[in-house]
């Protein structure tokens, strides 16, 4: 664990559309640097919409899109200075996206803006951090990076017309995450995304002066307040920099932790250790009930036969050391059954532990990418009023997912009703069948009728060289000196000594 600070407020926000929002709005208040560090950037993407800015006063009205909105920002604070650093390998799309390129040059003339590609690592690694620290005194962290494919609002609705890429063309329903703080705790974020500018070649940066504004959106009702938060890291052995390991740690002892339950939601399943932690609990008399969101399938061919076949094989070895069944994996889907991509990375164990973060439950995240997540605890002395808030993210979480109301949730799990009391796995699977027997039988799209829901995740049988890829954890190495070893001699999943083990 790499710091304990505090926050004066601290916020979860939900899904893209408000924390694009949110964020615009902290921007709108910096006086001095934002730095925004991300795995991917789009200038093209607009921060909120429906905005109809020719109705605002004239002294109010600033652009949508990010690329001009900073223009706009530098312009209107000429001391604002404004560093924006991202992952050197995803720069390949720039030729396909237009007027970003315009926009990095509007970006250079401005005079306050600078735009750095980091290459400050391993080769075969990636950048995967996405913070944004606002005058020091405001932070996010979590999942989302400022590009395409990302707004959504926790609706999900089916074919929303804002859902667009810059280029018009529509995407499908995307859940995201992300911890917004104040206090100490940004500070320590604006230290962390210094240093990170400084090794990618750029000019040091000093901290913020100390200022009493806080770019806080006055509209933003925290739901914690004077907190005690952690802060992991990843980062791999780069240039006389030691491999940090700080997620992975964290992992393992909040998953042994946990006495009653753990939520998750990942956009991948497979991370070995992680795998290995759970099997820990699942041979106990009475494991905890371990409740898993995650996405159907990846975005890229490359993805689904590295990472996608990862979780096929771990969740089958898994399944033998589950004697009582508490290993639950679900999907989510629209009202229409489209499925929602899960890019999430979020963990609850015992509505106690809180934790946010850009870190995957794969093992780039755990030795490879650099990573940052954010935690509360509320066993911790400062922290014994915030359980209660927590219980009411994961209740929220769950009403986003099943489409109902979060009393509803809140009822069920108090065990009104013919669900037993606690149990996250009986409320999910009662809604499910309650909207089958209320769904006409006309196919997936034609049972909107029962809303948002969450299916299991089959397990399909995979080919012997969906196999032999899943196991090499090829593109889901631990260290970089395992990516470019022959996959003859690949430790990968199953290895010798560990719990889970080499399926026949």
């Amino acid at each position: 664990m790499w710091r304990y600070v505090h926050a004066s407020r601290a916020h979860v926000v939900i899904d893209a559309a408000a924390y694009f929002e949110w964020l615009q709005a902290a921007m709108l208040r910096a006086r001095q640097r934002i730095m925004l560090i991300g795995w991917d950037f789009d200038t093209r993407i607009r921060l909120a919409h429906g905005r109809r800015w020719w109705n605002l006063p004239r002294r109010t009205r600033y652009p949508a899109r990010l690329g001009g909105f900073m223009v706009w920002l530098v312009r209107r604070h000429p001391r604002l200075q404004v560093r924006v650093l991202r992952w050197n390998v995803a720069a390949i799309s720039f030729v396909l996206r237009g007027t970003m390129a315009i926009d990095l040059i509007r970006w250079y003339l401005a005079g306050g803006i600078q735009f750095r590609l980091d290459a400050a690592h391993p080769l075969g690694c990636s950048h995967h951090q996405k913070i944004a620290v606002i005058d020091d005194r405001m932070a996010a962290c979590g999942g989302i990076d400022m590009t395409g494919d990302r707004w959504d609002t926790p609706e999900h609705r089916d074919d929303d017309p804002r859902r667009r890429r810059p280029n018009g063309k529509p995407y499908g329903p995307w859940h995201d995450m992300a911890m917004l703080v104040e206090g100490e705790a940004a500070a320590a974020l604006g230290d962390l995304s210094r240093s990170r500018w400084r090794h990618s070649g750029g000019k040091p940066l000093p901290p913020c002066r100390p200022q009493l504004e806080s770019p806080w959106p006055e509209a933003l009702a925290a739901e914690f307040r004077d907190v005690e938060i952690g802060i992991a890291r990843t980062r791999a052995a780069w240039r006389g920099e030691s491999a940090v390991r700080e997620i992975e740690a964290l992992f393992i002892e909040h998953i042994a932790r946990a006495r009653r339950f753990i939520y998750a939601e990942s956009q991948y399943f497979a991370s070995r250790r992680v795998a290995e932690a759970f099997a820990r609990r699942l041979i106990e008399p009475d494991p905890p009930e371990i409740i898993l969101i995650t996405a159907l399938a990846s975005t890229s061919w490359l993805q689904q036969a590295a990472m996608d076949g990862a979780r096929v094989e771990l969740l089958h070895a898994l399944a033998g050391h589950d004697h009582a069944r508490r290993l639950r994996v679900y999907v989510p889907h629209t009202a229409g059954g489209v499925p929602i991509y899960v890019h999430a990375k979020l963990m609850i164990v015992d509505d106690e532990i809180l934790r946010i973060g850009s870190a995957n439950l794969n093992n780039r995240s755990m030795g490879l990418d650099s990573e940052c997540d954010m935690f509360l605890d509320a066993t911790r002395p400062a922290n014994q009023h915030i359980a209660p808030a927590i219980t009411s993210l994961r209740h929220r979480l769950l009403a986003e997912h099943c489409g109902l109301a979060e009393s509803a949730v809140r009822a069920s799990l108090a065990g009104e009703g013919s669900v037993p009391a606690g149990s996250m796995a009986a409320l999910i699977d009662g809604q499910l069948q309650h909207g089958a027997q209320h769904s006409p039988q006309h196919g997936p799209r034609h049972e909107g009728r029962r809303g948002k829901h969450l299916l299991p995740f089959a397990l399909l049988p995979l080919s012997n060289t969906e196999k032999a890829i899943a196991d090499s954890a090829l593109l889901d190495a631990e260290r970089p000196e395992e990516i470019f070893e022959p996959m003859a001699r690949r430790r990968g999943l199953f290895r010798r000594g560990g719990l889970l083990r080499r399926p026949d």
